[in-house]
């Protein structure tokens, strides 16, 4: 059953200082909405909490790509079409591009916002992965100032972020990366097209010249834990050592002890730790070709 329309309180911010003036007048009173792809699906199914809804679709301040000599920055209502199609981001964050293609369909992609992705906070969403693989940082802004968190530190638990009530995500950061990686993506959902994920898996590691040993390894992993999850541990059990069967075997199963995936409506516990499993292994053995 569609919500009723009359329980909502709506308006528009005229640019960045009004809406954040709005925010800091009624801290937590006032949800920011952009692309709204999340929220009209809860209004349309008679699910979405009644409450006031600020429009910040509109602010150029939250718009644009910039790319200097150590970072690319990202404004936070940069579109998942805008990402997927720029040059420098198809080039060396392959794996965000990758992200952007896999969410929903193409009107989805020209109205979803990567600030709306982070913000909604769900474990299941397809950027994540790779902005943690990526190292990105995220600038908050309020009428008390701006600051920068890393995206590692952003989620504190299911729907909990370092984000204050009456702050707003201005921009991402990417630092450039001198260093060449091989990059991975993988998302796994019920079809091939418009899912959610069940598991979405972000990775890129730097092997030595001629060997079999990767000098750096990134993995990242949503669907699998109450937070997009960067995996640490795993990382240190495939640096620096000969990716052989043992190794392999042994970082599997600490892979394995980090996530902690949940039965839920899209999939199971089991099915998620398997694949989640056979992913990881698809990595070492692409980037590494072994």
């Amino acid at each position: 059953m569609r919500a009723y329309l009359p329980d909502y309180q709506a308006r528009s911010a005229k640019d960045l200082k009004d809406a954040l003036k709005v925010l800091s007048g009624e801290p937590g009173l006032w949800k920011p909405l952009a692309g709204a792809t999340d929220l009209m699906v809860l209004f349309a199914a008679g699910k979405l909490p009644r409450g006031r809804y600020l429009n910040i679709r509109g602010l150029k301040e939250l718009r644009g790509i910039g790319v200097t000599k150590d970072f690319v920055s990202l404004g936070a209502l940069t579109t998942y079409t805008e990402i997927r199609g720029h040059s420098v981001l198809m080039k060396e964050f392959p794996n965000l591009c990758a992200a952007a293609r896999e969410t929903g369909a193409i009107a989805i992609q020209n109205r979803g916002t990567i600030g709306g992705n982070i913000a909604n906070a769900s474990p299941a969403a397809d950027s994540p992965p790779a902005l943690l693989v990526y190292d990105a940082e995220i600038e908050l802004v309020s009428s008390k100032g701006a600051r920068w968190v890393p995206y590692a530190g952003f989620h504190l638990a299911y729907k909990k972020m370092v984000m204050r009530p009456d702050e707003l995500i201005r921009a991402v950061r990417l630092p450039r990366r001198a260093e060449k990686f091989a990059h991975f993506y993988r998302k796994i959902g019920t079809r091939r097209a418009q899912a959610i994920s069940k598991v979405c898996f972000s990775g890129k590691a730097r092997l030595e010249k001629n060997g079999r040993r990767f000098l750096d390894a990134r993995i990242a992993v949503g669907s699998v834990a109450p937070i997009p999850l960067r995996c640490l541990r795993t990382e240190a059990a495939i640096v620096s050592r000969d990716l052989d069967a043992r190794v392999i075997a042994n970082a599997r199963k600490i892979f394995l002890q980090e996530i902690s995936p949940i039965d839920d409506i899209r999939s199971t516990r089991d099915y998620r730790a398997a694949v989640a499993g056979n992913v990881f292994e698809q990595f070492i053995q692409e980037t590494a070709g072994l």
